[in-house]
């Protein structure tokens, strides 16, 4: 693997920058894993007997997982907008100025 830092900032970047592409890799491993196991779980349920199309038990696994999956992808897409280093500079100002 390639590093392309001539000092130790842009190594940090570098390695910052490494581990959100892994993070937002890992996502979306999740979400395939997710679609394929649960349309699995679904159309299995649904072709033991089509009664079961409305039956929660048919689509919990995929609701609960998808709770899971919703956090997951809000811990690796959401943190960075929601509390940005904007946001921190402008929380900071704000208690300075109090």
């Amino acid at each position: 693997m390639r590093t392309y830092s001539n000092s130790a900032a842009e190594h940090q970047k570098f390695l910052n920058a490494q581990r959100k592409v892994r993070k937002i890799r890992g996502f979306y491993i999740h979400s395939a894993v997710y679609v394929l196991v649960n349309c699995t779980i679904i159309f299995g349920n649904l072709y033991e007997n089509a009664a079961n199309l409305f039956n929660f038990d048919t689509y919990a696994t995929a609701f609960f997982w998808g709770i899971g999956l919703l956090a997951h992808g809000l811990s690796v897409f959401g943190a960075d907008r929601i509390f940005s280093k904007a946001w921190e500079e402008r929380k900071m100002q704000e208690y300075l100025k109090k």
